[in-house]
């Protein structure tokens, strides 16, 4: 089968994992792949590795900063011109199916009905605002070719307000769980942190809605266009007195060396975060989990068994529910054991496959 890929990003963050893990797949399985992205970057590099196709060229990827008069004319004529070379495209290589990842690509839709090709997108949003693009994108997943991917279920619930059930499959990302296990991290030592400090962490892009301000230990890089949010939460650290407290980290490749350096993972999300992949990582890292009591997470795992949920942005209340986990080791070390078990059984590389697979091999 001949799989066109598009992609909004080059970048190594949760869903460009997800289209390197199924790319690398589909190569093993003997498909042949060509991928679309935006830019170059450490993705395009990957897959490129993996004996992927790589194209360059301009998908008119949907971002807020578009979202004015100005910047909606540029898009209509970026996803004009974007289609019309993946018409071409198509054409030339007997595109069998098309694969669009996460809703800020949207061009693959209307190749797939102008040429009657079938479109799997792989959905990992929640859009709530502005409701005109949620409403204008759910038409667009309710076409006639298409067949979409959630993320998770309190995905799939959003997306069904205004779209046929059935058009809408869920889908768990996997976790390889076996790359955390048996592994040490040099991290407290390289950051001279002692064995005995209790280590809390989150991990992700600094972006408006991920919370960095909420708890503030990060190992990430700053999304593009929110660059001033490093200095507002150097600002909050400064006015509250833990600059001796907490470690701000650029992005790491090396994730399961900060992982097995933590003691207890926090995602303070202060939007729906549709399915957190940082979640089920810390899961297999055997980590206590906290959350904010919404999207992916509440589904991930159980509360007070095998991850806690907290309220969003109630710092008190938060940190009283998380001060047990870092009073008691025993209590903090169960619910690590739980996550890990809940992780293999439900969120498994595995799993993951087999139901990606089941989806693309699928038989109109």
């Amino acid at each position: 089968m001949n799989i066109l890929f598009l992609h909004s990003s080059s970048d190594l963050y949760g869903a460009s994992k997800i289209i390197l893990a199924v790319n690398e797949l589909c190569l093993k399985k003997g498909h042949q792949c060509t991928v679309v992205l935006s830019e170059d970057g450490p993705l395009a590099s990957k897959l490129k590795a993996l004996g992927a196709t790589l194209i360059l060229s301009y998908l008119g990827i949907l971002r807020r900063q578009y979202l004015n008069p100005e910047g909606i004319l540029n898009r209509l004529v970026a996803n004009y011109k974007a289609y019309r070379f993946l018409t071409r495209l198509c054409r030339t290589e007997k595109i069998d199916l098309i694969y669009s990842n996460t809703t800020g690509v949207i061009v693959g839709v209307f190749v797939a009905s102008k040429l009657g090709i079938r479109h799997i997108w792989h959905v990992h949003e929640i859009i709530e605002k502005p409701y005109l693009l949620f409403r204008i994108l759910s038409g667009l997943i309710n076409t006639k070719n298409n067949q979409a991917i959630a993320v998770s279920e309190a995905v799939k619930k959003h997306w069904t307000k205004y779209v046929a059930p059935h058009k809408i499959d869920v889908l768990y990302n996997g976790v390889d769980y076996w790359l955390f296990e048996n592994t040490t991290s040099d991290l407290r030592q390289t950051l001279n942190i002692s064995t005995d400090t209790i280590l809390i962490g989150m991990m992700g892009r600094v972006h408006f809605w991920k919370g960095q301000d909420y708890f503030v230990k990060i190992a990430g890089d700053v999304f593009a266009g929110y660059e001033y949010l490093h200095e507002n939460i150097n600002t909050l650290i400064v006015a509250n007195h833990l600059q001796a407290h907490v470690t701000q980290l650029p992005f790491r490749a090396d994730i399961t060396n900060v992982y097995n350096a933590l003691d207890i993972f926090i995602l303070p999300s202060l939007l729906p975060d549709p399915a957190p992949l940082v979640v089920t990582e810390a899961m297999a890292a055997g980590l206590a989990v906290v959350a904010t009591e919404q999207g992916g997470a509440m589904e991930m795992m159980e509360n007070n068994v095998s991850g806690l949920l907290i309220p969003i942005n109630n710092e008190a209340a938060a940190a009283k529910m998380i001060e047990p986990l870092i009073s008691n080791e025993a209590y903090r070390k169960n619910m690590g054991a739980q996550a890990k078990a809940r992780m293999q059984e439900k969120f498994s590389r595995t799993q993951f496959n087999e139901q990606i697979m089941a989806c693309i091999e699928k038989q109109s």
